[in-house]
């Protein structure tokens, strides 16, 4: 198999590159004309398309530029199958969706991962967190809850059908929270595994599609941009806070007073100190629309359409691509634990990275080990 991170561009992978380079064109004027007609807008806005092309403009550039010039971060280990869009990741322990089977690998060693667990579940499986001995699976039925206590045996014990399409799951104590497409925010009581209710959901703009709990709020990624949610009242949750961002928001991660999100152009940072009056701070450009993010230490991890970037946030309103790999297939859900990355690709499955040969990478201290998942196109 030939080193993904190698800095050389052969004929073969550069010949890939532009056919991507092409279809993320075709996709990206596409969901502008979806996005202006959907608002009653113009398609001859030539504002918001000029905009657009200069966005793409830069990200071709440095697309090409990166292939050549960024040397991490490192494939160290991979289950090539997919297509697979979401992961997490709990001790020595990766659980992943590929298509509508729910996996559980061994990855005590990322270069000898295996798969050593199965469930088959009715829908695509869309995004994955988990929690003490359970998993808890978005999918286009609804939430699932799937007891992982025996990896080797993992076990469908609950569900709870919800109005739309589940995208997105975070789970924080006895709650987990469902960014449910066009159906909202909806929070489910889990306390009970076999027996997950519905007890609160609260109206937001656009498509919910990602989450992220922390504390008393939520941060939901929609179509709009990033919705603060207070949610400690879980049974009346409520909206206080908004930022607006130009692409369409995917996947959201929070650490500390700052919030991730990627949209359509790239990584966005936003402050939110101050729930109420979230505010954007910095930006990077992405290889491509961004669909998923996790966040550990000083560093930001972006599942795009090119590949994964290493983005340092040290500086919050000043991000830096400090790492980029091109993946052979979209990168769509990202999750890091134990000095590694885990990347969901939509064609072929599940890749694990080092970063630690990025310039100046600094590994983050002990942490949980945890991580999100991101949707399907």
């Amino acid at each position: 198999m030939s080193d993904l991170c190698a800095p050389t561009v052969h004929l073969p992978q550069a010949f890939l590159m532009t056919i991507r380079v092409l279809r993320y064109i075709l996709g990206q004027m596409q969901n502008v004309r979806e996005h202006l007609e959907s608002k009653g807008e113009s398609t001859e806005n030539l504002g918001r398309l000029t905009r657009f092309a200069a966005v793409l403009g830069i990200s071709v550039v440095g697309l090409a530029a990166s292939s050549h010039a960024q040397d991490c971060p490192e494939l160290v280990g991979q289950w090539p199958y997919g297509p697979a869009y979401a992961v997490a990741v709990s001790g020595d322990y990766a659980y992943f969706g590929s298509g509508g089977v729910f996996l559980v690998a061994d990855v005590a060693n990322p270069a000898e991962l295996q798969v050593v667990g199965e469930v088959f579940l009715p829908d695509k499986i869309q995004d994955v967190a988990v929690s003490g001995s359970y998993a808890y699976v978005a999918d286009i039925g609804g939430l699932r809850v799937i007891d992982v206590s025996t990896p080797a045996n993992p076990i469908g014990v609950g569900f709870v059908d919800t109005p739309g399409d589940a995208h997105g799951v975070a789970v924080s104590g006895s709650y987990a929270y469902v960014a449910d497409s066009r159906s909202d925010l909806r929070v489910i009581d889990v306390s009970t595994p076999a027996n997950p209710v519905e007890v609160g959901f609260v109206d937001t703009p656009g498509s919910a599609y990602g989450v992220a709990v922390s504390g008393s709020y939520a941060y939901v990624a929609n179509s709009h941009g990033l919705l603060v949610i207070d949610v400690s009242t879980p049974a009346n949750p409520v909206a206080v806070g908004f930022e607006d961002t130009p692409g369409f928001a995917e996947g959201v991660a929070v650490s500390g007073s700052y919030a991730y999100v990627a949209d359509d152009f790239g990584l966005w940072v936003i402050d939110v100190s101050t729930p109420a009056s979230p505010i954007e701070v910095g930006f990077v450009d992405t290889q491509g629309p961004a669909h998923g993010v996790a966040v550990s230490g000083s560093y930001a991890y972006v599942a795009a359409d090119f590949g994964l970037g290493v983005i340092d946030v040290s500086t919050p309103a000043n991000p830096i691509e400090v790492g980029f790999v091109d993946t052979p297939g979209d990168a769509r859900g990202v999750a890091v634990s134990g000095g590694h990355v885990y990347v969901t690709e939509s064609g072929l499955g599940l890749e694990i990275f080092s970063p630690s040969s990025c310039p100046g990478y600094v590994p983050a201290g002990p942490s949980p080990r945890r991580a999100t998942g991101r949707r399907t196109p």
